[in-house]
């Protein structure tokens, strides 16, 4: 068949009544004393189960696999088979493929060959009496990658654990091991964040697993979905290894008060000839009515999640990792090649199963190109928030671009940068709207994820440089670039919606100016342990901005009456915006004035009546610890947020 009339065959009705499977059984099932192993490749004519002792030894055995209802093949192997690794070899037109399994939840080295594993026999001790750690007022969301995090010897991690799942699980790491400034776990906990987003930790196949700790990929490419990445585990050749030592990171993290967020790329997968279509020929790919094959992902290929079987894939997938790695959350690549259905289906399913709104999911409401879905299926664009549940959160990146600038556009300036007729946009971005877009039909702020910058694009420091400091000498301190780093923070963290910041926009994060440094290396990418604490200040005043924003409940409000708090907004000068919050459920400060200064003056404003005080400022988060009252008519310092409480009566 030709591409055009494969397409035709997956989408027609007649194949969807024979071959839709909806059994949750397809990989490898260990049980106590047998193994059985399951394909769905509806085009097969027959089927082969190869068995093997490693990674290179020849099959010690191969047995035809027996044809099921709706295009399913399985074989009983009449023992536990966990760490033996296994292959499919797969007939159809003529031809023989082999081809790892779709469904594997384990591999060796470089997932050449799936593994079948027990998995009680890969829990760490304690895995049982794991809980996720008690939902916060608000949640704060860090995104770090597993190499950065660690990578660096200043880390004082051990030289074997660096770069690895099992530096999240030290405590006790200091600056350059010398036992007095705390990196790593014991840092993420002073600072006070509720959540760690981990970029993919699923095998992807850009890195080679055998090869030096030098390499580096962000991960957006996946190649075995339901499988930790090898390269992070301590041993990249043992496929218990690497499930056990993360399920290790995601228990210590949770002990520790700190919920794991998982980011997924279900979009694409790093090549075509692999897994999927050795198995499914075409199914798994979206393509074109004359049969080309998609590309809204700019990565060569799309998967097609308005598919039956691919839909199935994908929410199994992620009911997996909820359940079997206690996963607290999952954040969606380019969301918006997923249609609406699947989303809301996948939001659906975590809210009976664990709870509703106990997972959370959110994603990028957009797509790098063309991705035409089946009649009567919708992207998960954020034209198209309407059509997703309200417990379904996406990027707002207009907040982002009127606080820093445009994304793409690098000298482009925001507001807290030189950017002038922002200020509207600021207002908006306060009441939980999207700047701007008019089409974006935000339910609550329950949707939004309120950000200013991400593993994508300039760091803010970078950002900040380049727009303020073009002779780009991103290693100098300057601390005019400072105080706009502090204002984009304040402004982000009281505006409504779940806040999230890059790993390092704490302590003024640089690549030098790579805006992609998706396969940099590690020392471009690596968080710089040193550098954390030459902006001991910076670090220090988000820390404050993130204990401030969980005890103020007019900032943490995610319900659909959430805009109603906004009592009162004002523009009185180009480059000034002040707005009224209602926090009446607070015991000491039942309102705040929320006052951002963007201009090179200070400014002066006239408060309403009653007694204010003075929680937060330009210089100083942490005012509100031992508050002072201003008098009536004060002064908001230049290029800074000041954050007023009322005094309850």
């Amino acid at each position: 068949m030709n591409q055009k009339e494969y397409r035709e065959l997956y989408e027609s009705k007649a194949f969807a009544e024979t071959y839709l499977y909806e059994g949750n059984d397809l990989g490898a099932r260990c049980k106590e004393n047998s193994t059985v192993f399951k394909l769905w490749s509806p085009l097969a004519v027959c089927v082969q189960l190869n068995l093997y002792k490693d990674c290179e030894s020849p099959a010690f055995l191969s047995v035809a696999m027996k044809k099921e209802e709706k295009g399913v093949w399985s074989h009983l192997e009449p023992k536990n088979c966990h760490g033996v690794f296994y292959d499919f070899s797969v007939t159809e037109n003529n031809e023989t493929r082999t081809t790892p399994d779709p469904y594997a939840r384990s591999c060796g080295c470089n997932g050449t060959r799936s593994m079948a594993v027990d998995l009680d026999k890969t829990n760490p001790d304690g895995w049982e009496l794991d809980q996720p750690p008690k939902a916060s007022a608000e949640q704060v969301i860090y995104e770090i990658h597993v190499k950065d995090f660690s990578h660096d010897p200043a880390s004082g991690v051990r030289e074997d654990y660096r770069g690895r799942y099992k530096a999240f699980t030290l405590t006790g790491t200091t600056l350059n091991d010398q036992g007095e400034k705390p990196t790593c776990l014991d840092y993420l906990k002073q600072l006070g964040v509720t959540h760690v987003q981990l970029l993919p930790v699923y095998d992807f196949g850009s890195v080679d697993e055998a090869g030096g700790d030098d390499q580096f990929n962000w991960g957006y490419d996946p190649q075995n979905y339901n499988v930790p990445e090898g390269s992070y585990a301590t041993d990249t050749t043992d496929g218990v290894t690497r499930i056990r030592e993360l399920k290790e990171l995601i228990l210590t993290l949770h002990q520790n008060g700190i919920g794991v967020i998982m980011d997924v790329v279900y979009n694409h997968t790093y090549r075509r000839d692999y897994c999927f279509d050795l198995a499914v020929p075409n199914y798994y790919y979206r393509q074109f009515e004359d049969g080309r094959g998609t590309n809204g992902s700019a990565c060569g290929n799309d998967m097609a999640s308005d598919r039956e079987m691919c839909a199935n894939y994908i929410y199994d997938s992620l009911m997996y990792w909820a359940k079997e790695y206690h996963m607290d959350g999952f954040r969606f690549d380019l969301m918006g090649l997923l249609d609406t259905d699947l989303m809301n289906r996948i939001r659906e399913g975590m809210d009976r199963e664990f709870g509703k709104g106990t997972i959370l999911l959110y994603g990028e409401p957009w797509t790098a190109g063309e991705s035409p879905l089946r009649d009567g299926k919708h992207p998960s664009v954020k034209t198209n928030l309407d059509r997703l549940d309200e417990g379904i959160g996406v990027f707002c990146d207009t907040i982002r671009d009127a606080v820093k600038g445009h994304v793409f556009e690098e000298t482009v300036p925001g507001f807290v940068n030189g950017g002038k007729g922002l200020d509207t946009q600021i207002l908006k971005a306060a009441r939980g709207f999207a700047p701007a877009e008019t089409s974006f039909p935000v339910k609550s702020p329950n949707q939004l994820i309120t950000y200013v910058s991400a593993h994508d694009n300039l760091t803010l420091w970078d950002k900040l440089m380049i727009t303020m400091r073009p002779g780009k000498e991103f290693d100098r301190r300057w601390d005019d670039v400072v105080r706009a780093n502090r204002m984009a923070a304040a402004i982000c963290f009281t505006c409504q919606g779940r806040l999230f910041f890059q790993a390092g926009e704490e302590a003024a994060r640089t690549k030098h100016g790579d805006e992609n440094s998706y396969r940099s290396s590690v020392a471009v990418n690596r968080i710089d342990w040193n550098r954390v604490y030459e902006y001991e200040d910076l670090t220090a005043y988000y820390r404050g901005l993130i204990a401030f924003r969980k005890q103020m409940p007019g900032l943490c409000d995610k319900t659909k009456d959430a805009q109603k708090r906004i009592l009162e907004e004002k523009n009185p000068v180009s480059g000034v915006v002040w707005f009224c919050v209602d926090n009446r459920e607070h015991p000491e400060w039942d309102r705040l004035l929320v006052c951002c200064n963007s201009t090179d003056k200070p400014f002066s404003i006239d408060l309403p009546q009653n007694v204010w005080e003075l929680l937060v400022d330009g210089e100083n988060s942490g005012l509100w610890k031992d508050a002072k009252q201003v008098t009536a008519s004060t002064v908001v310092e230049r290029v800074s947020v000041s954050v007023f409480g009322r005094k309850r009566i």
